[in-house]
Formats: structure tokens, sequence, C-alpha cells
């Protein structure tokens, strides 16, 4: 795709999120919709678009790790245990950290924690980074549909005018792995 198409679409979508729009792009498996993880109106558009409850937590994806820092405390980590974490990003790895306590409710649900993920995704890299923090990341999907692969699957679930980082998908499969920060422990296969 032509690099001046995808410097548009970057715009454009940081446009929609600086309105606390809803966005949608292409994530390592999937398309992602996301929003800004700092407004609760954008979050409560989600979820209302995604018809998901918030006790369930959100996701947050990013283009580095000190984008996550302002949400989640690493303190607690061992080296062996960052160590881990480091191993396997950027990727299509989430970990689940333990939350910054100012870290809002819209985005940790009913949990003390919040799953996060450094992406190596070149267009949500450039997305995190064109507007410098991490999104909220859910895959891109209507209830009782399959996740969206394609812009055109996008746009045919959610409607010819939703913003989309026009691109492809990192060709994986599944979604991303989930596992917890401080135990290793395995919460969904990738």
């Amino acid at each position: 795709m032509n690099s001046n198409l995808q410097t548009e679409s970057i715009a454009r979508a940081v446009a929609a999120l600086n309105n606390k729009n809803v966005i949608a792009y292409p994530t390592e498996a999937v398309f992602g919709v996301g929003c800004d993880p700092d407004s609760e109106t954008a979050v409560m558009r989600l979820l209302e678009l995604k018809q998901r409850p918030v006790e369930k937590g959100l996701i947050l994806i990013a283009a580095s790790f000190e984008q996550l820092k302002p949400y989640i405390d690493d303190s607690v980590l061992t080296p062996a245990q960052r160590e881990a974490v480091f191993a396997r990003w950027p990727g299509p790895v989430t970990f689940v950290f333990p939350a910054r306590e100012q870290t809002p409710r819209w985005l940790t649900g009913k949990f003390d924690s919040l799953a996060v993920r450094v992406t190596d995704h070149p267009l949500v890299v450039a997305l995190c980074e064109a507007y410098g923090k991490p999104l909220v990341s859910t895959s891109a999907n209507l209830t009782g549909l399959p996740p969206c692969r394609t812009t055109a699957e996008v746009l045919a679930q959610f409607g010819e005018h939703f913003p989309v980082v026009v691109g492809e998908t990192g060709g994986r499969l599944n979604p991303s792995e989930i596992r917890d920060a401080l135990t290793g422990e395995l919460f969904r296969q990738g």
C-alpha cells in the first residue's frame, strides 16, 4: 500500500481519536476497534458498540513499553518476570500487569490489573506513535459476528463511514495470547 495513503489514513484516525470516537485498525491477526484509553466518553462508546460490559476490562495496545507505564505497575516484577515479558515483546502476546491505583475503572473493569501489549504491527506502531499513547484494543466485530480480517469486513459490519486505518493484518490466525506477567499463567491461547 502506498505510504501516502497510510499516512492520510493514520491522520484521519488520530483526528477521530481526538474527537473521542472509536476507530478500527489492523492488528497481528484481526482488525481491532479502539479509542483513547483516557476518555471515559470514548471507552463507553466502544463498549456500547461492542455490547461489552465494563466489568470485563479491556486491553491496551502500544508502540512501546513506555506508553504503557502510566497505566501499569511494573515495579512488582522480578528481573526474571520482566525478562520473560520483554522476550515476547514487541509481538502478539498480551500480558496482564497490576494496574496503577489511578488507572480508570473503565479500563480495568472489576480487576486490579490491566491487559497490555506492545505490538510489532507496523501500522499500529505508527498509529500509537502518531497519537502519542496506547489505544484500547478489542476485536472488530459486532456481537455474534466473527472478527473482521479486512477493511471491507469492518465497513460491512460497522458502516461505510466508520473510521478505519486501511491496511493488512499481520496474517496470524489466532488473536493474541494472553498471559499473567507475574505468574506466566496462560489465560488465552494465541
